[in-house]
């Protein structure tokens, strides 16, 4: 027997509103858990800048559009979605908090965790931000540090290091107005470049070090993670766009003949079958104020500066960090912007470090269009909800009958998380 829930998860890009439906179902025999994507749509970004919502109403219009198109190809009203959170607005910093065990005798409970957890939380802030993560990276029992999951050990002093994800509060009312305006709940606000990480790192890259780089529409998200916990997410203002943008001042020509050229340069790098000439046909491609380009003039000329500046500022992000060389695994590019041509060779001139790109994973059903880096982030919202839902019901179990999740009783409570719907 399955139970079965719908989760969504909705991207409000730059360049793009992406909307996929999917349909988790858990099988309370073998308890193994699948998602079947069973909606997918994308409409143009209208009325978001910079991930920040500047014209409510044309950003209204812009979901409506995704969102009702995902529904139809699923057959689902939606009632409810994760939000993926970008834009220059976030920061972030890691925290320390440490409580005393409540019952030193026995063993440390999922109360426990909560109050160590809510002790790192209390950081000072202005009012005008808010915190969307509190992610645990290690804990500390009674000075033994590595401690992945500390319930059911034994000890009087419980610490934790956290990653601390904090956004403005006016950009997420924002937000908040032009979802609810569509009818949609908020299940929860998610770090786009968290959701990136969560469809298109392995487990192994997270263990060994690495750094997510997500090269939207607007800006570009940065997700490092040290020993299978995020340590440094930030995002800077510049991105895909900012490519096309370039080619249109160079070239003269419009912002839509400029992603054309864009477009087609990358798809003729990835036909390595078809012999390319030197140059680029403009007038194959509907443009004609020019006839002829150099690619060579566009590739290196124009489009790798670009590139090079948002690795140059990617890496001096880490060095801020000081994790730069930390991250063995190297760096995982995913967004749009990971299929402009010339993105590897530039992330590997600039931050001297192995490069691959990251597409989402862990899904299956309609997934020809999704497999591909521009729907890292909405892949991730579905694979964090997923992930989220069980805990969820397994922490308001525990804190309801004041069970701790060890031995037998911690045996009974996964077996009924994972019956939880």
């Amino acid at each position: 027997m399955n139970k079965n829930k719908i989760i969504a998860g909705i991207e409000l890009g730059s360049s793009k509103v992406a909307t996929i439906i999917s349909q988790v179902n858990y099988d309370q025999v073998s308890f193994e858990r699948t998602i079947n994507i069973v909606g997918v749509a994308s409409s143009e970004s209208k009325g978001i800048k910079k991930g920040q919502i500047v014209d409510i109403e044309a950003a209204v219009e812009s979901i409506i559009n995704s969102v009702e198109a995902a529904e139809r190809m699923a057959g689902y009203h939606l009632d409810s979605a994760y939000i993926a959170l970008g834009g220059a607005h976030l920061h972030s910093q890691n925290s320390h908090g440490v409580v005393a065990v409540s019952d030193p005798n026995g063993e440390i409970s999922v109360s426990d965790i909560d109050r160590v957890i809510e002790a790192a939380s209390a950081i000072s802030l202005p009012q005008s931000r808010e915190i969307i993560h509190v992610l645990p990276r290690e804990f500390i029992v009674d000075g033994e540090s590595g401690v992945k999951d500390a319930i059911g050990m034994t000890g009087v002093r419980l610490e934790v290091d956290t990653h601390i994800i904090t956004a403005a509060a006016p950009a997420m009312k924002n937000i908040k107005k032009a979802i609810n305006e569509v009818g949609i709940q908020i299940e929860d606000f998610v770090f786009s470049g968290y959701a990136g990480a969560e469809s298109s790192l392995t487990n192994t890259e997270k263990e060994l070090g690495c750094v997510l780089v997500d090269i939207g529409g607007g800006t570009t998200s940065i997700a490092a993670f040290l020993d299978g916990s995020l340590t440094y997410s930030g995002v800077i203002p510049v991105g895909a766009r900012n490519v096309t943008n370039d080619l249109a001042i160079g070239l003269r020509v419009s912002l839509e003949n400029a992603e054309k050229i864009k477009i087609a340069l990358s798809d003729s790098k990835k036909n390595k079958d078809k012999e390319l000439s030197d140059d680029l046909d403009l007038v194959e491609l509907g443009i004609t104020e020019t006839k002829k380009v150099s690619r060579k003039t566009l590739t290196e000329g124009i489009i790798r500066p670009r590139l090079n500046e948002i690795f140059t500022m990617v890496r001096l992000e880490l060095e801020k960090a000081q994790i730069e060389n930390k991250i063995p695994s190297g760096v995982i590019i995913t967004g749009g912007g990971a299929e402009t041509v010339g993105v590897v060779d530039s992330a590997r001139r600039m931050m001297s470090l192995s490069v691959r790109i990251g597409k989402p994973r862990g899904v299956k059903g309609l997934i020809d269009d999704i497999i591909n880096p521009s729907f890292s982030v909405p892949v991730g919202l579905i694979l964090y909800g997923a992930n989220e839902e069980p805990k969820e019901n397994l922490n308001s179990f525990a804190r309801k009958f004041k069970l701790p999740s060890v031995g037998i009783v911690g045996k009974v409570i996964d077996v009924i998380k994972n019956l939880l719907p």
